[in-house]
């Protein structure tokens, strides 16, 4: 898939929005990703997680051995890559505050584990998630991201495989342009307001 294609993907489901934003970091953005949108066509979500496998290298591929998504954002996608790569999908959750594993779900130590997102814009929901599974005993080789917002300047510290990299320019509110400054800022995303 080209990049066209993707946001493509992105408008045709309504997930590319366009207005004044108030993002999770606390900074503006003209636009925001709501993947959960572009999830819900199981189809498109199922074409999405393919071409994101197809980012990853065939060696490192070939050595995954489970996914692994943060919730709420990364079940969807993270339950596709497990379809896409042929391994089974579980998830991270934080119903205390710090990301573990739930429900039943286990890895066996040093089991090799994709780390799946839908958006990277910090790395910091990333890196918390790639601690927990490593604290299970899994070892993270690799993430991979539907969309990296950082345009490639997150580091993960393990090799990082986004399907689609976009540099959206974001503001401290101090520093809105004019046409946002005149707009109320929306909050979209799942979390709570800072």
């Amino acid at each position: 898939m080209l990049e066209d294609d993707i946001l493509s993907e992105f408008r045709a489901s309504q997930a590319l929005l366009e207005g004044h934003f108030l993002l999770s970091s606390g900074r503006h953005s003209a636009h925001y990703l709501q993947c959960a949108r572009v999830l819900m066509d199981p189809m498109r979500a199922s074409r999405l997680a393919a071409a994101t496998a197809q980012k990853i290298p065939r060696e490192l591929r070939q050595q995954i051995q489970k996914v692994v998504s943060p919730a709420m954002g990364g079940v969807i996608i993270g339950h596709e890559m497990g379809r896409a790569l042929g391994v089974e999908a579980m998830f991270v959750e934080r119903p205390t505050g710090t990301f573990q594993l739930r429900r039943g779900f286990s890895l066996n130590q040093g089991e090799k584990v994709l780390m799946v997102e839908d958006v990277v814009t910090t790395g910091l929901s990333s890196r918390e998630a790639i601690k927990a599974i490593e604290e299970a005993g899994g070892q993270v080789i690799a993430a991979a991201a539907l969309v990296d917002r950082s345009a490639g300047s997150v580091d993960l510290g393990v090799p990082f495989f986004p399907l689609v990299a976009l540099n959206f320019p974001t503001y401290a509110p101090d520093e809105l342009p004019p046409e946002l400054a005149a707009t109320e800022a929306v909050k979209p995303g799942s979390r709570a307001k800072p």
